[in-house]
Formats: structure tokens, sequence, C-alpha cells
């Protein structure tokens, strides 16, 4: 089961979404047509790249050029989770589903965004409450279970210089995430369902405050990932869209720096 083609899965869990759509019994399905593709991941450059403390480096080095040796290639030195990148339930947790043990459909997932922007502009070091989800859905209605929920604290506009790292006087980072309790809510309740993520714009769920990774170490060990430092979530809506996370699948891997694209209905 776990180890069938992951793109032989991806399309066919897509094919699905397309197939059924998302109107009236009476409305016609769905297709590509009707979807518009976003982005949210950064660009990986060594000049830009915030790398999380203790990781490896990021570097670019050319191998080949077109004049010289009639092709172009790099090589690429990085962690499996530099930049925007997906965490495995290994990653945290001994005996859990590394990379290539996932299921293609624990990395499609109908996604849902909180805008928790102005808190954390007040308060680097905020922790989603379990209020701040239930006021979400009394606007927006129930979480679906089994979600992506992306929590978008205004961070990605600090991508590329030291004000994402946010360290205090003493070194300190300081960067907002979801408090343990929320997430205890979202498993509990099955909006965290059998599969499910939590993403952020910041290095993790948790807020850097959280140096034991309490958050992280639930999610994973619930058999969810994580999606890191996301990019352009002012282009995804606040429900209603799906999410789709791609990377290099490493044997026995920890996660992998992403391509992740929302599919966003146009109607």
């Amino acid at each position: 089961m776990r180890r069938r083609s992951m793109l032989a899965g991806v399309v066919s869990t897509v094919g699905g979404l397309f197939a059924a759509g998302a109107g009236t019994a009476a409305a016609s399905p769905l297709g590509l047509k009707d979807y518009r593709l976003v982005n949210l991941a950064h660009v990986n450059d060594p000049a830009r790249t915030n790398v999380y403390p203790g990781d490896p480096e990021f570097t670019l080095t050319t191998i080949t050029t077109v004049p010289e040796d009639g092709f172009y290639l790099q090589y690429v030195r990085q962690g499996e989770h530099t930049g925007t990148h997906w965490g495995a339930p290994a990653h945290f947790n001994t005996g859990q589903p590394a990379a290539d043990e996932l299921d293609t459909e624990d990395l499609f997932l109908p996604a849902v965004r909180i805008d928790m922007r102005a808190e954390c502009r007040r308060d680097a070091d905020y922790e989603v409450t379990v209020a701040d989800l239930q006021r979400w859905e009394r606007a927006h209605g129930r979480i679906p279970n089994e979600s992506a929920v992306v929590l978008w604290t205004g961070w990605e506009d600090r991508w590329g210089t030291p004000a994402f790292f946010n360290y205090d006087a003493q070194g300190r980072m300081h960067q907002p995430g979801f408090s343990l309790e929320a997430v205890r809510w979202l498993v509990k309740t099955g909006r965290l369902g059998r599969r499910g993520a939590l993403g952020t714009d910041t290095f993790s769920p948790e807020s850097a405050l959280d140096e034991e990774y309490r958050v992280s170490k639930l999610l994973y060990r619930e058999h969810r990932v994580s999606l890191e430092i996301l990019a352009n979530l002012a282009k995804l809506p606040d429900t209603g869209a799906h999410v789709l996370v791609g990377g290099t699948v490493n044997r026995r891997g920890s996660g992998s720096p992403a391509s992740i694209y929302a599919f966003v209905p146009k109607r």
C-alpha cells in the first residue's frame, strides 16, 4: 500500500477531485480549466535562503556550462528541510513513516488558511488558540476533516532577511505558531483526521519559544505532515482550495524541500 507509485497516486487523486467537482448535483463537474494554480514555495537562492540554525548551509555550485561542456548543471547541497519544505512523521518520532513510506493521499489535502497576521504583528511569540480556531469556523464553516490547516503569520514577507529569524538581544529566536492545546483540539475533533497537515510561513508549526518542538512531535506522532516556510499565502483562499505537495522522495527521508501548489477553484 505504502510503496505504490507516487505519480500514479497523484494522477488518481487529482483526477478524482476534478471529476467530482465542487458544486451541486445539477452543476457540471469542475475540470482543470476551472482551477488556477498558486505556487506556495519560495525560490531557493544561496544569497537569500534562511536556513534553520544548525542545519546545513544551502549552496549551488556550477558543474558544467553550455559553452564549455554542451550542457548546464548545478550541484545542490542542502538539508532535507531547506527553504519551503515538508516534514514526514519520522522527523521527530522513531517507528513513524519516512518520506518514502507515505501514501500519495498524505500529500494532497483540502486546505484552510487561518489569517493571524494582526495578532503576530502585536506579539512575535503568539500561539494560535482553540478560541482562535473556533472564531475562524464561525466565520468560514467547519474545518474539513483531514485538512492542511495553514497558519498565515505574515512571516513570509521577512524571507531572505535577518528579520525572518527575529533574534532578540540575547540571541533567542522569536516566531509565532500553533499552541499545543489548539493542535490537540484539531486532532481530537478529527479536523486533523487519519491524515492531515499543519502549514505555516515560519520555520516550524510551533512558536520558536517551544524549544522541545511539542507541536511537531504531536503532529508527527499522529501520522500527519508539516508544510513549512510557505509563500504567497495572500493568494490562498480561507477555504475551498486543495494543496499538492511534491519534492524529492529520499529513502528513509525526514521530509523534502518542496514544490507546493494550491488548486484554487475559479468559481
